[in-house]
């Protein structure tokens, strides 16, 4: 959907999840001696300031990165706390790094980064920050169709991040339908997709679709980090692999929300 914008939801609860989650797996996959691909399929504009009007309108960062580096509680080895690190010398301290400027500072010259976003002010901010890298390809197109029509990419091996937006509830069952027909035609690529939890449960069909297809490497990891009860929108978030290696799962699983509901 062209009407959202992550500015007002960076550093949330649920963008460190999937943050967490990809810095570590990205650390996993280019500490092998061998070229990777990396595909974002709703890229967004890659850098965020926790001190925008966006971010102030919800102060959603507050009970997410700002708490969790305030209490400690995402010690600075973490592969995300170290990028954050480098993002706050380089644009101040109040930048948020998005996965596509996490891809960039943790993968390496070889590595190929495609990155799809629709939207023309998030496009036309992403393309300042990282257009003038050599292996970054920039596009302004439906993520689903340009990662589809360059499956397999070169390098073959690699990794797709794909966390639409989720506004309309078709977007749920088109997402399921899309990484069934991606993983027939990329057989040996990693799917990570990142979803909401909300009260609707439109992500439970969603899931239960994914697991009835038996693809291979399943893996699912989720995140709480409110009583359903309590809110009016998200009360947690999901992460699913598909072809995830056994020896990579850890790196799902190692982000856990730390505060009691």
């Amino acid at each position: 959907m062209l009407s959202y914008q992550h500015a007002y939801h960076a550093g949330c609860p649920a963008d460190v999840h999937k943050h967490a989650a990809l810095a570590r797996l990205l650390v996993r996959l280019s500490a092998v001696d061998e070229p990777l691909t990396l595909i974002e399929t709703h890229a967004g504009r890659g850098l965020y300031s926790l001190t925008s009007p966006e971010a102030k309108k919800t102060r959603e960062a507050q009970q997410g990165i700002v708490r969790l580096l305030k209490d400690g509680k995402l010690p600075p080895s973490h592969p995300l706390a170290k990028v954050i690190a480098k993002t706050r010398r380089r644009h101040g301290p109040a930048a948020y790094p998005g996965s596509p400027l996490i891809a960039d500072t943790l993968l390496r010259p070889q590595d190929s980064i495609h990155l799809m976003e629709l939207h023309p002010q998030e496009h036309a901010a992403l393309e300042h920050l990282l257009g003038d890298k050599k292996n970054i390809s920039i596009q302004r197109r439906d993520g689903f169709e340009a990662t589809y029509e360059m499956a397999p990419p070169t390098p073959k091996r690699g990794l797709v991040l794909i966390d639409p937006s989720f506004e309309i509830k078709s977007e749920y069952t088109l997402t399921a339908e899309f990484i069934i027909d991606l993983n027939a035609k990329w057989t040996d690529g990693i799917i990570l997709l990142w979803y909401p939890m909300l009260k609707a449960g439109y992500y439970k069909d969603m899931v239960g679709a994914l697991e009835d297809a038996m693809l291979p490497g399943f893996h699912r990891s989720e995140m709480h980090f409110a009583k359903p009860e309590n809110v009016r929108g998200m009360f947690g978030s999901g992460l699913v692999a598909v072809n995830l290696p056994k020896a990579f799962q850890p790196a799902i699983d190692a982000f856990t929300w730390p505060y009691p509901f």
